[in-house]
């Protein structure tokens, strides 16, 4: 295992408990490191949560290029269930270029029959000024997919991304056999104003993100937004499958690494830099999801869970972490009003430990995604021997 990896990995499982697990892999051609500690085996199963949208926003590129998607028709050219969307497309939605809004928490909801109702009745409502992201355009571009490509989205997943880059453990149904490698994200802690949540609901398997929970649960029916599991060496994989050009086309990556919405605001910060069903190099690197060592053709995105993928076609770069930020941690605070993260008995940056209603102490993840630079990023540039890219464009 890679030493530099190992020592940034360890502040988070063992330094400061942040994670139970977690597996690092990163590549600069033919050069691959990776380093793994905590509660996981190169044989370990992670729920890929929001890192499911990569390969939805894949799929969508690679039915423009051959001809079977057109991007400025409007979603109901493709399924009419969206009737409440109009003239809303799929190029919109790609771009997080609209929001979108269903008229009842899918969460919330009876069962998935209901669920579904309330999403085939999504309609566009305000769209903020800096946080535009949103997992609604990607559970609904799945149906999109669907329709264009003329079978189940998962079979489409494994035709164009899976079966071309020799992805074999990667699934949206967790076979049998498999279930005892998965990661367990039950018991995640959560403060919302003056409620605490404790979720004890989680299943091996079953996706965390309660709403891909609702709709796929363990039926194999494929979200867009999340909903797919797999391995480490399945992940590298993927990321080398799509710098050789195997998935799509160079030009094709490009154009999903166009920034489609971050922008200077009046206030003197930004909005969030999202390209096509991805993030983009932020100028701000504090709140970048793509590394200071990736430039301006790199693409990428986080999981929920604790899990990062970014891409740099034009570096020959990849990294990936598949972490578990979930199990039997605080993952979640905000704070009642006129309330600071100390007054929760946390530090500044979302580290430390908080007493339970039961007694319990419980490690926190809160904040995590913004350690990554610091202690997992740098690990990478001095693994790799590369070097940072400056963000002046």
């Amino acid at each position: 295992m890679n030493g530099e990896l190992m020592h940034g990995i360890r502040f988070f499982t063992q330094e400061q408990d942040i994670l139970s697990a977690l597996s690092v892999a990163c590549g600069a051609g033919d050069h691959i490191e990776r380093a793994l500690d905590g509660d996981c085996r190169e044989s370990s199963v992670f729920d890929l949560a929001s890192v499911t949208k990569l390969f939805t926003g894949l799929c969508m590129m690679k039915l423009k290029e051959d001809g079977l998607l057109d991007f400025s028709r409007p979603v109901l050219v493709y399924d009419r269930r969206f009737e409440r969307l109009g003239d809303i497309t799929p190029e919109q939605l790609m771009a997080f270029g609209v929001t979108v809004k269903t008229p009842a928490r899918l969460d919330a909801c009876r069962d998935r029959e209901e669920a579904l109702a309330a999403l085939f009745a999504a309609e566009a409502g305000e769209r903020p000024q800096r946080r535009v992201y949103s997992d609604i355009p990607a559970m609904i571009l799945k149906y999109v997919i669907e329709a264009a490509a003329g079978m189940p989205f998962y079979e489409y997943v494994k035709k164009v991304i899976l079966e071309p880059a020799g992805m074999t453990e990667t699934w949206a149904k967790v076979p049998e056999e498999r279930i005892g490698d998965c990661q367990d994200y039950n018991r995640e802690h959560r403060i919302e104003g003056t409620r605490r949540i404790l979720r004890t609901d989680g299943k091996p398997g079953v996706p965390h993100d309660p709403k891909a929970a609702m709709l796929q649960g363990d039926t194999g029916d494929l979200c867009g937004h999340a909903g797919l599991f797999s391995t480490m060496d399945d992940m590298i994989r993927f990321c080398r499958a799509i710098l050789a050009g195997k998935i799509v086309s160079a030009d094709s990556l490009k154009e999903m690494a166009v920034n489609r919405t971050g922008k200077l605001l009046a206030d003197g910060t930004h909005s969030q830099y999202l390209g096509y069903q991805c993030y983009v190099r932020h100028p701000e690197q504090y709140w970048s999801e793509i590394p200071v060592y990736m430039g301006k053709e790199a693409f990428g995105i986080g999981g929920f869970t604790g899990n990062h993928v970014s891409v740099d076609p034009a570096r020959g770069l990849f990294t990936v972490f598949l972490g578990n930020r979930v199990k039997n941690r605080l993952t979640v605070v905000v704070p009642e009003a006129g309330k600071e993260l100390a007054d929760y008995g946390l530090n500044p940056d979302g580290t430390g430990k908080i007493i339970w209603d039961d007694g319990e102490e419980i490690a926190s993840s809160v904040k995590y995604v913004h350690q990554k630079d610091k202690h997992l990023h740098s690990a990478v540039m001095q693994a790799l021997g590369v070097s940072a890219v400056s963000c002046q464009w």
